[in-house]
């Protein structure tokens, strides 16, 4: 569900609001350090994309953090029982997946999901709601001339950059329990010599599969959720374009009305999404780590 801005200036009397790619555009961009392009330039700092995803995660912690302090040993409440019936259902994954001390990982698996659950969450917001609410600030301190030319995406996961830092994340992990498990001189014999063996002449293919192994595993850990999520964000701006063509055509009174149903739908199906793409990289991160553990 979104506001309809592009209908705004058209109902008041103007005719020069954005056309349906400009909004699209527009609202793809990133409150940058520089003015934003499609091609990768690493000078380049999301500004936007770092403040929710820090912000999700104070979100993450302080929802745990609450959930332990009223945590009791008598009959739980409505919020102790999900939390409870969250820890249950990732301590009893760890289990199964990573087989060694989890005093770390569970932990780290549960921070994982409600991080990621939150920062997908920001997609539900209406689409123009925050940017609106940023451009006019903007333009009310004077950085900004116009309040539509302030630029900022909410969804962290949703960017590239966001999605990839943290399936990095999750390779950091996947070298430090390899490495703590093994042993640092195990890690490197493991490199050299698995999975065809510990011949001289396979020392070189055997390391390149297992780069190309953990290249793969990052990249796609990294694109599936930024491609659910980037999808997801591209339905909610169709449906606010749909809302907006509605309400300009034959009053476009019962159209509206189908354009606020439609993104009702869309986002209560979209929580599903946000909750199982934290589940699926909660899950691939716990059988990343599980893999570390274990020897070819």
């Amino acid at each position: 569900m979104a506001a309809d801005s592009i209908a705004a200036d058209t109902v008041a009397g103007h005719t020069s609001g954005p056309t349906a790619s400009e909004y699209i555009v527009h609202h793809l961009q990133h409150f940058a350090t520089s003015k934003q392009s499609f091609i990768a330039d690493f000078s380049v700092v999301n500004m936007d994309t770092l403040f929710f995803s820090i912000l999700s995660g104070l979100l993450a912690l302080l929802f745990l953090r609450r959930a332990a302090k009223k945590a009791t040993s008598g009959v739980p409440g409505r919020f102790q029982g999900f939390v409870e019936l969250m820890v249950e259902m990732v301590e009893s994954q760890s289990k199964a997946i990573v087989h060694g001390n989890r005093q770390f990982i569970a932990p780290l698996a549960l921070t994982v999901f409600c991080w990621i659950v939150v920062m997908n969450a920001f997609d539900l917001v209406p689409v123009d709601l925050l940017p609106m609410l940023w451009g006019h600030g903007l333009a009310t301190s004077g950085v900004v001339a116009d309040p539509h030319d302030a630029y900022l995406r909410v969804v962290a996961t949703a960017d590239l950059n966001g999605a990839l830092g943290l399936s990095l994340g999750v390779l950091c992990l996947m070298l430090y329990y390899s490495v703590k498990i093994k042993g640092a001189a195990g890690f490197v014999r493991e490199l050299f010599c698995a999975p065809f063996g510990s011949n001289p002449l396979l020392w070189i293919p055997n390391f390149v599969l297992n780069l190309i192994e953990y290249a793969a595993k990052t990249v796609s850990l990294g694109m599936r959720l930024f491609g659910n999520m980037y999808a997801g964000e591209l339905i909610f701006m169709l449906i606010a374009l749909l809302g907006s063509a509605a309400a300009l055509s034959m009053g476009g009174a019962f159209a509206f009305i189908g354009h606020i149903i439609a993104g009702s739908i869309w986002a209560i199906f979209h929580i599903l999404i946000v909750l199982l793409q934290g589940f699926i990289f909660m899950m691939l991160t716990l059988i990343y780590i599980g893999q570390a553990h274990e020897a070819h």
